[in-house]
């Protein structure tokens, strides 16, 4: 049995696969997931787990050089966008911010290796995660 780091087997494949710049969505429990794109289905039960339970651990697990959010979490749910922008903030490297409409956000859930599914109910909690290199 695996003793640290990310113990979901999908989420531990699925991180181990990705390259420079590949990407990775954590989402909220009613983020529309394309079906081209594999879902790993976290949600046990509303709220459970959160949005950032779940991506503080990404966080930690994989080197990020790039976040996508969509602009409406600004003033739709600014608790979860400034706990976000604190959590990029902790980071060892610096990562670009770029905010783009809820639309285009979940246009751009076709091209990611996945789509992590949370029991998060605010809106907006939803983030594109775009790989770095580690050299």
């Amino acid at each position: 049995m695996k003793k640290h780091g990310i113990l979901n087997g999908d989420i531990s494949r699925v991180l181990s696969y990705m390259g420079h710049t590949d990407t990775l969505a954590v989402g909220d429990c009613g983020l529309p997931i394309p079906e081209e794109t594999e879902r790993i289905d976290l949600a046990l039960k509303l709220g459970v787990p959160s949005f950032m339970d779940v991506l503080s651990v990404m966080i930690q697990e994989m080197k990020v050089e790039k976040v996508v959010l969509a602009e409406e979490i600004k003033e739709q749910n600014p608790k979860v966008h400034k706990d976000i922008l604190a959590l990029l903030d902790s980071m060892e490297n610096d990562c670009e911010v770029e905010y783009v409409t809820h639309q285009e956000l979940k246009d751009q859930t076709k091209t990611c290796r996945a789509v992590i599914r949370t029991g998060e109910t605010t809106p907006y909690a939803n983030i594109i995660l775009q790989s770095a290199c580690l050299f």
